[in-house]
């Protein structure tokens, strides 16, 4: 089978299994996510919604934010992890927002790769759930399953996964794809733990097979 093909028999699969696919980060507007994102780095997606209530009620818009002094901001996102370097991309990522952007994130991905903390995987997640465009988030998630159902072969650096997935995920389905490879990654497919009898897509796995 080609990896095409079954590219496409999994995405029907886990639509089936998660019709309701979506981004776990809470978030109203744009900024928001970029914010929450960039806090999610080697954090709970759960956490991040918690710690991210007091930050936007203190600073509830980008102009708020960016005049915010960096060490406020970390001791409100000290929870979420590497506090410090977190603090400065999110204060400079907010001051660029407010004095190149008129306060309004860019709907272009590499406009949005410029900003400061902006990776290809957060660029992709605001392309994707805020303005509906194609995207393929590559979190740990997406790389460890793809590479266990034979999407990839032995890749893990996040950017050549990605290249690999746009030539095999159709376009419309990138965005959705990739959260339902993460709920299933949470919930069947875990790091520590495969959940085999629960999972509906061992016809795939390299485990099994």
């Amino acid at each position: 089978m080609r990896k095409k093909e079954r590219a496409l028999l999994i995405v029907e699969k886990l639509k089936g299994q998660y019709p309701d696919a979506a981004c776990t980060l809470d978030y109203d507007q744009a900024w928001k996510l970029l914010v929450s994102v960039r806090l999610a780095a080697q954090c709970t997606d759960a956490r991040v919604n918690i710690v991210v209530e007091g930050l936007f009620e203190k600073y509830p818009s980008i102009e708020a934010l960016a005049e915010a002094s960096v060490e406020d901001i970390e001791k409100i996102v000290h929870p979420c992890g590497l506090g410090p370097s977190k603090a400065r991309d999110i204060s400079a990522c907010m001051k660029m927002l407010r004095d190149v952007y008129h306060c309004k994130v860019p709907d272009d991905f590499d406009e949005l790769l410029k900003l400061p903390g902006v990776g290809r995987k957060s660029a992709n997640l605001i392309m994707g759930d805020v303005f509906g465009k194609p995207a393929i988030v590559t979190d740990t998630h997406c790389i460890r399953l793809s590479n266990r159902f034979g999407l990839v072969d032995g890749i893990k650096e996040p950017g050549k996964v990605e290249k690999e997935l746009w030539k095999i995920i159709p376009p419309q389905e990138g965005s959705d794809f990739c959260h339902r490879l993460v709920l299933h990654g949470r919930e069947v497919c875990t790091a520590r733990k495969a959940y085999c009898e629960e999972c509906c897509l061992q016809e795939f796995c390299k485990k099994v097979l």
